[in-house]
């Protein structure tokens, strides 16, 4: 399906060529009907002599009701802009170019109505007036089609042009995230809330789930059905006028304005950086605006930085990205302009000459998104911030690195691994039994988002990770002014394994706490209950005197075999229990493990 909105000054014919075209009354309300003046917007669809599908968003053309105008225009990507030849371009005339500039439409017609109550002689003039002021925007070269809708003249004419617009529309992104604005919200006896609007990117299907935000916030909620152009759907792709039944929310509960949307798939705003892209300077715009988007109207506070960009601070968040166009109306009825977002998440301006900073920033940012600059503006961002975001992924730009989930600007990476680097030197200087600087304090030093990325870090800085420290490549041989100490007690425990040295024997060498930690680390000594020092060897020769007692046996005969005291076979007893070499019957008792026997192997010896 495709979907083309109207455009044009009050009574110059936009609801009666709908009516003609598709044989559906487009005002709604009987007001309308009886007053014969579009209020609100108006909904119908055809088919083409193509077999093209195409639905149409009537809009009204009085100045009273410019903001349900902007409702209509504000999703549809085709536009047909009437102009009644009896009376040419007006004021609202106005308006609706200026509408058309902001939003950037640049498809669609110029449909010349009313051909029936003017001298065929008016029809080239009122053309011309109307190119002219066309001038600027998307649609200066329209193909311009000639009507009279009431008589039926033209209207094959105008078909076929239509056709012809149409045809040449790029395919719409079905892949694209799902962002449907809300144009009316009713019930429906025995189905509940419905909504409707133009899906223009993205796939909806039924029993989807999905996030409403509105000004209350944002309220979950699930596809029951679809519907489009009268008839059910399973699911419906863009661009298409679309009807939501909505489960788990009420008809109170959604407006015009509102966005359906896939849950965590878009950043929700209120701040945002923009460039002007049609209408007057920003720098001489009113301070307080309404910003219209989709169908939304928003008001907003303008804070300009020069003639060309500006920051819009929102009364309420909205889902909007880079790229997004804006239409900017004063608080009367004036629209003042069009601009871009330029940053859907712009930075706080706290220091003296942020604002300076900031504008030349946006000055050369890129309409469609810089995916480099966004990375190092971060330094390291996750890669489904960047999709919320709505930046392109693919190429990775130069400069940036990317790390599991996380995208690093490679600048940053620099940074954290030279501070690293420095850190982890000073540790080792200052403290020559240090392994390295703990996981925990390098990354509360480098302030990282995410534990992971310490690793990516140490790699950059060519440092090594050992458990939970980082430390110099080939810091763990050594142990500085312990060394002598720690060589001289391996000495005497080589001699006698199990008699381990009393705390005051400890103490006379200078080993203390952090010393044995250090050589225990370095896999000099090994430490067990009750302050018992032992060499890393003593567990396994300890099995091979036990596996040769009777078994079960005692801890007394176990102390007597291995020549030692109860203070150290105890504990030495526990670990060999703890590493499952050993099992302890009873109070008294314990027996060497031995290994089951494989399939199909033979029995096997304990360590």
């Amino acid at each position: 399906m495709y979907v083309v909105a109207t455009a044009g000054h009050v009574d110059h014919g936009k609801s009666t060529l709908v009516r003609a075209l598709t044989g559906i009354e487009p005002d709604r309300w009987a007001e309308e009907r009886r007053r014969g003046l579009t209020i609100d917007l108006g909904y119908a669809w055809t088919t083409l002599p193509s077999g093209r599908d195409v639905a149409f968003v009537d809009v009204p053309g009085h100045e009273r009701f410019l903001g349900n105008m902007l409702a209509g225009l504000g999703p549809a990507p085709v536009v047909v802009f009437v102009v009644a030849v009896d009376e040419g371009w007006r004021a609202q005339s106005d308006d609706h170019r200026e509408a058309v500039a902001a939003l950037g439409i640049d498809a669609g017609l110029l449909v010349l109505t009313r051909a029936d109550r003017a001298h065929a002689d008016r029809v080239p003039e009122v053309e011309a007036q109307a190119r002219a002021e066309l001038v600027g925007t998307g649609l200066a070269d329209a193909p311009a089609v000639v009507v009279s809708a009431t008589r039926g003249t033209g209207l094959d004419a105008l078909r076929a042009a239509l056709d012809d617009v149409l045809a040449a529309q790029a395919a719409p992104a079905e892949q694209a995230r799902l962002r449907m604005w809300v144009d009316r919200s009713f019930s429906v006896k025995g189905a509940g809330t419905v909504v409707t609007g133009t899906l223009a990117t993205g796939r909806l299907a039924v029993g989807e789930r999905l996030d409403v935000l509105g000004p209350s916030g944002m309220r979950a909620a699930t596809v029951r059905g679809l519907e489009s152009q009268g008839a059910p759907l399973d699911a419906v792709g863009p661009v298409s006028r679309v009807g939501v039944n909505l489960r788990g929310v009420s008809t109170d509960d959604v407006r015009r304005g509102d966005a359906l949307v896939r849950p965590g798939t878009w950043l929700l705003g209120e701040m945002i950086d923009v460039r002007r892209v049609s209408g007057d300077a920003l720098d001489q715009a009113p301070e307080h605006l309404t910003v219209h988007v989709g169908t939304a109207a928003v008001r907003a506070r303008l804070r300009t930085f020069d003639a060309e960009h500006a920051r819009l601070t929102l009364e309420r968040a909205l889902p909007l990205t880079v790229g997004d166009r804006l239409v900017l109306r004063d608080p009367g009825a004036r629209i003042v302009g069009g601009a871009q977002v330029l940053d859907a998440e712009p930075p706080q301006l706290r220091r003296r000459g942020d604002a300076a900073r900031r504008a030349a920033a946006l000055r050369d940012l890129d309409p469609a998104g810089d995916l480099a600059v966004e990375v190092a503006r971060r330094g390291a961002v996750p890669v489904e911030h960047l999709r919320r975001l709505g930046l392109a992924l693919d190429p990775v730009p130069p400069g940036v690195r990317v790390i599991a989930e996380w995208w690093l600007d490679e600048r940053q990476l620099t940074s954290w691994a030279s501070r690293l680097a420095e850190a982890v030197a000073e540790v080792h200087e200052s403290d020559p039994l240090a392994i390295g600087l703990s996981r925990g304090a390098s990354r509360e030093l480098l302030a990282l988002p995410a534990d992971r990325l310490l690793d990516a870090v140490a790699a950059e800085a060519g440092l090594e990770l050992d458990g939970g420290y980082v430390r110099a490549p080939g810091r763990a041989a050594g142990l500085g002014p312990a060394e002598a100490a720690v060589a001289e007690l391996e000495a005497r425990l080589a001699e006698q394994p199990f008699a381990a040295p009393e705390a005051n024997d400890l103490a006379a060498l200078g080993l203390g706490a952090r010393e044995l930690a250090a050589a225990e680390r370095a896999g000099r000594l090994v430490r067990l209950g009750g302050g018992v020092v032992l060499l890393p060897t003593a567990p396994a020769l300890a099995m091979r005197t036990l596996a040769a007692l009777d078994q079960p046996f005692t801890t007394s005969a176990a102390r007597q075999a291995l020549d030692t005291t109860r203070r150290v076979v105890i504990p030495l007893l526990e670990h060999l229990d703890a590493r499952g070499w050993t099992r302890r019957l009873d109070a008294g008792h314990r027996q060497v493990v031995r290994p089951a026997t494989p399939p199909g192997g033979r029995p096997g010896r304990s360590s």
